[in-house]
């Protein structure tokens, strides 16, 4: 499976990792069933998976806060991928 994966076109140029590198590989840890590894790769795996199942949700059933709890959501995914970015540039640029 890991030949299929997309080469990331920012560590190919620049020998930098990008905001997402990592989340390929952790999907496929996920359906190797390594939820540990695929938190260790990518820790935004898990935000992003609560945010695609409530997005899936919520297409069936509307409710009131609907709205607020999305972008809960984003803000949060979007938090744990900064920060697990930031950290993988201070360990780059040790």
């Amino acid at each position: 499976m890991e030949e299929f994966l997309f080469p990331c076109l920012n560590k190919q140029l620049f020998g930098m990792e990008c905001y997402g590198c990592g989340g390929q590989r952790s999907v496929l840890l996920l359906l190797k069933g390594d939820f540990s590894g695929a938190l260790l790769i990518f820790p935004a795996i898990y935000p992003i998976l609560i945010l695609l199942g409530f997005v899936i949700y919520n297409l069936f059933h509307k409710f009131q806060y609907d709205y607020f709890i999305k972008i809960t959501l984003i803000l949060f995914t979007a938090l744990v991928m900064a920060i697990s970015y930031l950290i993988k540039m201070y360990y780059f640029f040790k």
